[in-house]
This record gives structure tokens, C-alpha cells and sequence, in this order.
């Protein structure tokens, strides 16, 4: 029997879907995934809701309509290039950039850093007008909207 959760080809979406408004997610998943569920098998708190499939579908225009991928990998790879240039410039302190459109990641040495965690690091880009996530102590995640310039 094909057991579905050790396929790779799944990918759950949300909170985007509903606007920021409605409860809403997804699950994308390649067909050998999908036919693993079988009618009753799978439950949703929200589910059949027709208000917040169409504010889901609505979103998914809006994404389309407004080319929102392709700006995110364009100002991803702008961001990118700012915190590349950060690690040149310090690379005792920063090991990585790595991310994905505007999903970007930041890792430290910890030896260099240390004491400093990367929660500290966030405060001082708050100061700074600049949000951020700590992550694992030495990674700091940014995520900035897509309405960012």
C-alpha cells in the first residue's frame, strides 16, 4: 500500500488564500498523493465553505493577474544581492544567505557571534524599521510583502 506522507510532492498553502480575512488553506500534491485519500477519509474544520473558496479563488486571480511570483523572485533576488553583499563584507559573522523569492535566510557563525543570538540581532532591525524572524539562535528569517520597494 503507497503511503502517502512519504511523498514529496505535497506542498500545503494558507493564509494568503483567505486575504489575510477568511480561514482558508490548500493542499497541492502530485496524483499519486491525491488518490491515496479516499472519500471520508480526510476532514476540514472550514471545509465546503463557499464564501471562503470564493476569497480563495479571488486570491489566486489577484496572484495571477498581478504577476505576484514573478515580483517576489525579482525583489527575493534584489534582497538577496543586499545581504550577499553583507556576507562579503563580514564573513566572519555571516556563513550563509540562502532562501527562495522573499523567503530569505540569514546564518551566522555562532562562534563569532556568540554572545549575540540571532533573537538580538532581530531586535536591533526592529530599531531599525526591519522585521525579522530568530531561528535555531544563529538564523534569522525575512519575509517582507510583497508590496515592499
Amino acid at each position: 500500500m503507497h503511503n502517502c506522507f512519504n511523498c514529496l510532492f505535497t506542498q500545503i498553502l494558507g493564509k494568503a488564500l483567505g486575504g489575510g480575512v477568511i480561514p482558508v488553506s490548500a493542499v497541492l500534491a502530485n496524483k499519486d498523493v491525491m488518490l491515496c485519500i479516499q472519500p471520508g477519509q480526510h476532514g476540514s474544520t472550514f471545509g465546503g465553505n463557499p464564501l471562503a473558496s470564493a476569497v480563495a479563488i479571488a486570491s489566486l486571480e489577484v496572484i495571477k493577474i498581478e504577476r505576484l511570483v514573478e515580483r517576489s523572485a525579482q525583489m527575493g533576488e534584489e534582497l538577496a544581492g543586499q545581504l550577499l553583499k553583507i556576507q562579503q563584507q563580514y564573513p566572519d559573522y555571516v556563513k550563509e544567505v540562502r532562501g527562495r523569492g522573499l523567503f530569505i535566510g540569514v546564518e551566522f557563525n555562532s562562534k563569532n557571534l556568540f554572545p549575540v543570538s540571532g533573537y538580538e540581532v532581530c531586535k536591533k532591525l526592529k530599531y531599525r524599521g526591519v522585521l525579522a524572524k530568530p531561528t535555531h539562535d544563529t538564523i534569522i528569517r525575512f519575509t517582507p510583502p510583497l508590496c515592499i520597494r
